[in-house]
């Protein structure tokens, strides 16, 4: 860009064009545990929200609370999650990550940054890099805003 004002609406675009093909390329790749779209996402806010309901967890993914209700019956049927009344309200379930299901879901973001990894040491320059580095606090807070 210039020392003119950039053009925002252009810069949305590109963001939205770039980013959401960074995005597709890795949701494409495989890993080991084999983890769908939905699993590792169900997974990941465990993860990183806690113990919570089937229907807190429809909500938040903005799925059906059938479609999440699926998704969690595959993943406690492969020891990923589990079950456990809530202890405030026994009539609640609250599903919380097992350590097979934390080692999946590490196994599938190691994988990930990898193949980033991989791509960043084959193809760009000390100087290219210095600039992606500098770029993540500002991606980061793009995505905070949103």
């Amino acid at each position: 860009m210039s020392s003119e004002e950039p053009d925002v609406r252009q810069l949305a675009a590109a963001l939205r064009l770039s980013v959401g093909m960074l995005v597709r390329r890795l949701r494409q790749s495989t890993s080991a545990g084999g983890l769908t779209i939905p699993e590792s996402a169900a997974l990941a806010r465990l993860d990183r929200g806690g113990p919570a309901t089937s229907a807190a967890l429809a909500r938040v993914e903005q799925i059906s609370p059938q479609a999440m209700g699926v998704t969690l019956a595959a993943l406690e049927s492969r020891g990923l999650v589990e079950r456990r009344r809530d202890p405030g309200d026994g009539r609640q379930v609250i599903l919380s990550p097992t350590e097979a299901g934390i080692a999946a879901l590490n196994s599938r973001r190691d994988a990930r940054t990898e193949l980033i990894a991989g791509a960043l040491d084959a193809g760009f320059t000390p100087a290219e890099l210095d600039q992606l580095a500098a770029a993540v606090p500002l991606l980061a807070r793009l995505a905070e805003r949103i």
